[in-house]
C-alpha cells in the first residue's frame, strides 16, 4: 500500500524556529491564485454519513470539530475515504501524529477505491514540535497552488503548543498569527478549511477572532450506542451506531436520517459463549 505524500519541509539554514518577534510582527502576505477556480468539493451520496457532512462545509470557510481524540480520529477516516472516492485531494496538517494509513485504506476500499490509489490523493505533512508546525502553515498556501486539492484539513495543529516544553508566553502571538495566516489562505484560495480541537475554541486561542470564517461547528459525543454528532448550523444531529458486519437492523424497515447504522471503532459486545469440546 502506498503511504501519503508529504509536504517537503525547508532544510539547511533557512529551516529553524519561528522567533516569536518575527511572527508577531510580519504582516500577513497576500496570496492569490490566479484564474483558476478552486475544485469543487464533493461526497458520496451513500451512505447518509456523507451528504449530511456534506452540508457542514463551505468554499473558503473554516469548519470546526470539537471532541475526544478517538471518535473524531474515526470519523476523519471515513471523511479521507469519501473526499477520494468522488475524486477529491486531501491536505493534511497533522499535530497529533494520528494517522492511520492502512485505516484510510480500507474506508476506500469499502467505497469501490483502490486503497493506494486513495492514499496517493492525500498530501500528509507530519510536525512535530510547535515550530515545525508553524513552518508548515506559513507554507501552506504554496502547497495549495502545487497540488490543488479540494479540502484543507488542520488535525491538532494547536496542540504541540500546549506541550510542557513550549513557552506559555509565546503561545498566544504564534497562535493569533497562525490563525490570521489560514484565514488569508482560505480566503484567498475559495478552500474549505477543517479545523480540528479536542478543546474547541478554548484549545487555540485566537481561532475565533482571527481564524477563518467559521461556517458551521460540529460537536462529537461518544455514547454507549456510537457516536452522536451535532452541528450547530441547522442544530442538526446524526446518530453513528455500532454493529457488527453481517448484522441486519430494523433501520432497514424504517430508515430515519438522522442516524447512521455503520461499522465504527471500538469492540462489540459478544452475542453467545464459545463452544467447548468435550
Amino acid at each position: 500500500m502506498a503511504v501519503p505524500s508529504a509536504i517537503a519541509l525547508p532544510s539547511g539554514p533557512a529551516f529553524g524556529p519561528l522567533a516569536p518577534p518575527v511572527l508577531r510582527d510580519r504582516p500577513i502576505r497576500r496570496v492569490r491564485i490566479r484564474s483558476r477556480a478552486a475544485p469543487a468539493l464533493a461526497f458520496p451520496d451513500a451512505p447518509s454519513l456523507y451528504p449530511w457532512l456534506a452540508r457542514r462545509f463551505a468554499p473558503g470557510e473554516a469548519t470546526l470539530w470539537v471532541g475526544p481524540p478517538g471518535p473524531v480520529e474515526s470519523l476523519l477516516e471515513h471523511l479521507y475515504a469519501g473526499v477520494v472516492a468522488t475524486g477529491g485531494r486531501v491536505s493534511l496538517l497533522e499535530g497529533a501524529n494520528r494517522f492511520h494509513p492502512y485505516r484510510v485504506g480500507e474506508r476506500a476500499r469499502g467505497l469501490g477505491v483502490d486503497p493506494g490509489e486513495a492514499l496517493e490523493r492525500i498530501r500528509l505533512a507530519r510536525a512535530f514540535t510547535a515550530y515545525q508546525m508553524g513552518a508548515l502553515v506559513e507554507r501552506w498556501a504554496h502547497e495549495v497552488r502545487a497540488t490543488r486539492p479540494t479540502l484543507l484539513v488542520a488535525h491538532e495543529l494547536a496542540a504541540l503548543f500546549f506541550e510542557a516544553e513550549f513557552p506559555p508566553e509565546e503561545r498566544g502571538p504564534l497562535l493569533r498569527h497562525l490563525a490570521r495566516t489560514m484565514a488569508e489562505i482560505a480566503r484567498s484560495t475559495g478552500r474549505s478549511i477543517l479545523v480540528t480541537s479536542t478543546n474547541g475554541f478554548n484549545g487555540f486561542p485566537g481561532l475565533k477572532e482571527e481564524g477563518p470564517r467559521l461556517f458551521d461547528l460540529v460537536r462529537v459525543r461518544s455514547s454507549p450506542a456510537g457516536v452522536r454528532l451535532e452541528a450547530y448550523r441547522e442544530a442538526a444531529h446524526l446518530d453513528l451506531l455500532h454493529r457488527p458486519d453481517g448484522q441486519r437492523g430494523l433501520e432497514e424497515f424504517a430508515p430515519d436520517p438522522t442516524q447512521e447504522v455503520t461499522a465504527w471503532a471500538g469492540p462489540y459486545r459478544p452475542i453467545g459463549r464459545r463452544s467447548r469440546s468435550g
